[in-house]
């Protein structure tokens, strides 16, 4: 220890009890043995120089906080080392089970994710036949609704041809109701069809919407899984980990597994309720275009046996008509004989009358007695009158007959316009419609396929 050389002012009386009470304090605690004999020997400089050494006593505290602190240091250690080695035991089984864990539960995780994944896979793919099918449903509809076009035009065009008969036939006969029917039935199917093809087109875009809904939930599941595969797949020896500071901070826009359960489940839900829903309206367009179709061909039946009934009547009709236009004409040229047979009888009966009217005539120059009412003359005024009564008969016979013929004349011509009427009917219903008709679709076609 250097030597030091302080003012030494004064004497003080109170060095030496006070150094007695060091050598006890040092005993008992040399820490604060140490401290007051620094602070006591540093006051006891006195009036002048002297040499500020350490006493005896403060050598052996010292020496002794020395040893004390060297020993407490030596226990603490060995404390805090013991405590350090269970700590670090601790806390690396604590860590590779924390860590076991992790994995575990990545595994599981990676489980939960397969398994949805595999659930959406599998309503993908039903949704995706469920749409071919769908589609192909489309295409019968639209394929019937176009073959509805035919007997459409058909009807109607039965309908104008019938507009243009003649006369009595122009009649709103059942023919007529029943293509009046048809053409209804036909709008009404096609509205049907129509309706029926937007609620399918729908039912499409709600497929596709439905499935790109699960397509994108699985591409998500997809990539998550490769995550937590490669996730899984770290261990304390993988070169390619490195710190991430804050990763362990939980964003605000984490979803929990309650939310993430349910907006797959909702998903999945929504993708079997579309499916279901596509799988009914597929049935229930098998069952419009089945309905319609045999409606359809069953009111053709009903419009062709109204038609063949029809030009059954008129062909009745029609030859009714040519008997009486047969008898008509036959009774015709009779009456026109008869007429002439009539004519030649009046004119028969020009020379009698010339005959008897002279001899009257000539009689009547008989003189004066001669000119007398004898038998003769009598006789010639009866002739006279006889001949007379019977040209009057003659005469109106022949007005009679000629009356008769200027009626059956007027019936032929009736009967001749009523035949060319039902001939030109029977053009129309059996040569233009029926034909028409034959190019009606058939069952199949008007299924839509």
């Amino acid at each position: 220890m250097s030597e030091r050389l302080v003012s030494r002012p004064h004497y003080d009386t109170r060095a030496v009890t006070q150094n007695e009470h060091l050598l006890q304090t040092a005993q008992t605690d040399p820490e604060t043995t140490l401290k007051e004999n620094f602070l006591t020997s540093s006051g006891l400089a006195t009036a002048g120089y002297r040499s500020a050494k350490y006493t005896p006593a403060e050598w052996l505290a010292k020496n002794n906080a020395t040893l004390n602190q060297a020993v407490t240091n030596l226990n603490n250690s060995e404390k805090v080392r013991h405590e350090s080695k269970m700590l670090y035991t601790e806390a690396e089984v604590r860590t590779l089970r924390t860590q076991a864990e992790g994995t575990t539960h990545l595994g599981e995780r990676l489980q939960d994710i397969q398994f949805w994944k595999a659930e959406l896979e599998r309503h993908i793919e039903q949704l995706e036949a469920e749409t071919v099918l769908l589609l192909a449903e489309k295409r019968r509809l639209e394929k019937a609704l176009d073959a509805t076009e035919i007997p459409f035009a058909i009807a109607t065009d039965n309908l104008t041809c019938r507009e243009r008969r003649l006369g009595p036939d122009l009649v709103k006969d059942l023919v007529e109701e029943e293509l009046i029917r048809e053409v209804e039935l036909i709008r009404s199917i096609q509205a049907l069809h129509k309706r029926t093809l937007d609620q399918t087109v729908n039912q499409i875009k709600s497929n596709r919407e439905s499935k790109q809904t699960l397509e994108m939930d699985w591409s998500d599941k997809y990539q998550a899984y490769s995550l937590d595969n490669q996730c899984g797949r770290y261990n304390n020896k993988s070169i390619e980990t490195q710190h991430q500071s804050g990763s362990a901070k939980i964003q605000d826009h984490v979803s929990n597994c309650e939310q993430w359960m349910h907006f797959t489940r909702a998903n999945v839900a929504t993708a079997e309720r579309e499916t279901r829903a596509s799988a009914e309206l597929r049935q229930l367009i098998g069952h419009v275009l089945q309905d319609t179709s045999e409606d359809l061909r069953a009111q053709c039946a009903r419009v062709d046996e109204a038609f063949n009934q029809r030009c059954q009547e008129l062909t009745e009709a029609k030859g009714q008509l040519e008997i009486h236009l047969s008898q008509i004409l036959q009774q015709t040229g009779t009456q026109e004989r008869n007429i002439v047979s009539l004519q030649q009888a009046l004119h028969d009966k020009e020379a009698p009358m010339r005959v008897a009217q002279s001899r009257l005539h000539q009689r009547t120059h008989r003189p004066n007695m001669e000119l007398c009412r004898d038998a003769p003359q009598l006789s010639l005024v009866d002739e006279v009158g006889e001949i007379t009564h019977t040209m009057s008969a003659l005469t109106q016979q022949l007005s009679a007959a000629r009356s008769s013929l200027a009626a059956m004349e007027e019936t032929r011509m009736a009967l001749e316009k009523a035949i060319a009427c039902k001939t030109h009917s029977l053009l129309i219903d059996r040569e233009k419609c029926m034909s028409h008709r034959l190019r009606y679709p058939d069952l199949v076609t008007l299924s839509g396929y």
